[in-house]
């Protein structure tokens, strides 16, 4: 038995309206964290936003904590985290969308002393006060 050209108008209209909607999805952001603090300090990465925590992260030199997700159709997601070593804690906003989506889907952050810098763009940020 053929379908209809009813159906299957119906089925390519259908097809186009997922296609489309996909499409309207913002793209994955990628976070990689890495610790370069130096060798021998680890570092520890507690990271999250107002639905999800990602829990706390041991990160030795070098090494790296990475996630992903799907910003807000509303250009308002942040993740933020808190970063401990040696006795010292400090905070910063690792992904706020509007800052972040324009330029970086995937965002490489190298945690220093003095503050976390984007490698891949060669942007260095104060901690939050």
């Amino acid at each position: 038995m053929n379908p209809s050209p009813t159906t299957c108008l119906l089925h390519l209209l259908l097809l186009l309206v997922v296609t489309d909607a996909f499409s309207l999805l913002p793209k994955k952001a990628d976070i990689e964290i890495y610790n370069d603090l130096g060798s021998g300090t680890d570092l520890i990465v507690h990271c999250k936003s107002k639905d999800d925590d990602l829990g706390e992260q041991h990160l030795g030199y070098r090494n790296y904590f990475e996630f992903r997700f799907r910003p807000s159709i509303f250009q308002n997601t942040l993740f933020y985290c808190s970063f401990q070593w040696n006795g010292i804690t400090h905070w910063f906003d690792i992904y706020v969308e509007q800052r972040d989506k324009p330029f970086c889907s995937q965002c490489v952050w190298d945690i220093r002393p003095d503050g976390p810098c984007l490698t891949n763009y060669d942007l260095c940020l104060p901690w939050n006060s």
